[in-house]
């Protein structure tokens, strides 16, 4: 063989790949850079389905609470008295214009509620009723307060209630 023939079969022979093994490894992506893809997808989408989820809570013109002598003379045509207590406790003794929606319920009837109106919302002694409270501002209600002292206070202040259902 010439010089030159043998230098071109060099030639060629380093340019092609020695076989398809080491071919395919130099196109090849590493599993592990996939996982990181992966993970990466998987934390990014979390986190824009978060952001979207997030409501900002509706700052409230009214102050948290109102005291019993301030619900007791309310407008019942701009305000719903919502009371969030139990059945039980209701028929006990409830406030004659209040509206019923136990507080493990609120959630699920949001749309019984009027976002054009004031509310207070009432329970036996103001714990769940700021609860409750809180909920609806969460919720895009505005204008929400509680009834400090709940319905122990009303009745000790002898405003009117009913009883039964």
């Amino acid at each position: 063989m010439s010089k030159s023939t043998e230098q071109k079969t060099t030639r060629n022979s380093t340019n092609k790949p020695k076989n398809k093994a080491t071919e395919k490894k130099a196109h090849t992506f590493p599993v592990w850079g996939w996982g990181l893809i992966v993970i990466a997808v998987i934390v990014l989408g979390y986190l824009i389905i978060r952001s979207l989820d997030k409501k900002e809570p509706v700052v409230s013109n009214l102050p948290l609470e109102i005291s019993v002598d301030e619900a007791a003379n309310i407008d019942q045509k701009d305000w719903l008295i919502l009371d969030v207590r139990e059945s039980s406790e209701w028929e006990e003794a409830h406030i004659p214009y209040a509206t019923l929606i136990p507080l493990g319920e609120l959630t699920s009837r949001l749309t019984e509620i009027p976002k054009d109106k004031n509310i207070v919302v009432v329970c036996r002694s103001g714990k769940r009723s700021a609860v409750g409270r809180d909920l609806l501002l969460k919720s895009g209600f505005a204008n929400v307060t509680s009834m400090a002292g709940g319905m122990s206070a009303w009745q000790t202040k002898g405003y009117p209630i009913v009883t039964g259902p």
